[in-house]
């Protein structure tokens, strides 16, 4: 979804959380598949370098290519660490079950470490206009999107973050 799409919405909350659940569904399979019948134990990398294949040719032709969107501004997740902690529990571990278990978990718990070199420095903060906010919600105010209104976008202000899900006036 958006949390993909967009650099102003890989945050810290929803996007570390949302886009790994959703995205090892297909590599798992794909690895199921590759292992169960033919015993080789990259499918879930072969799985994701072709995501990132196709998800590269739609960011290029489409959001570049249409929409002259900067490539930087709407770049795909880093998969690829992901899915070879994946396969290398299942080669290890000849197990399905240990694989879903403890192979998830890792897929989740390397998905942050693995993205931030690259959103890293989207969230430095700038000051615009009086208010503070990061580089991620400052271009997302310059490249506005049509189906994504600015009520719904998330704008940190400085760091009055609560425990709760919004931020402190």
């Amino acid at each position: 979804g958006d949390w993909d799409f967009w650099t102003d919405w890989k945050d810290r909350r929803l996007w570390v959380t949302v886009a790994p659940i959703v995205a090892v569904t297909f590599p798992a399979a794909v690895q199921a598949c590759l292992w169960g019948r033919y015993r080789m134990p990259w499918g879930a990398t072969m799985c994701v370098l072709g995501l990132l294949l196709g998800e590269w040719i739609n960011r290029y032709f489409n959001f570049w290519g249409w929409t002259y969107f900067p490539v930087n501004f709407c770049f795909p997740s880093q998969l690829i660490p992901s899915a070879i902690i994946l396969d290398v529990v299942l080669l290890l571990s000849n197990s399905f079950t240990f694989t879903a278990v403890v192979g998830a978990m890792g897929w989740g718990l390397i998905f942050y470490p693995s993205n931030w070199p690259v959103i890293g420095p989207l969230h430095v903060p700038v000051e615009c206009n009086g208010m503070m906010m990061t580089l991620a919600d400052l271009q997302g105010y310059h490249y506005v999107r049509t189906g994504t209104p600015e009520y719904i976008r998330m704008v940190e202000k400085g760091t009055l973050r609560t425990f709760g899900k919004d931020v402190a006036p």
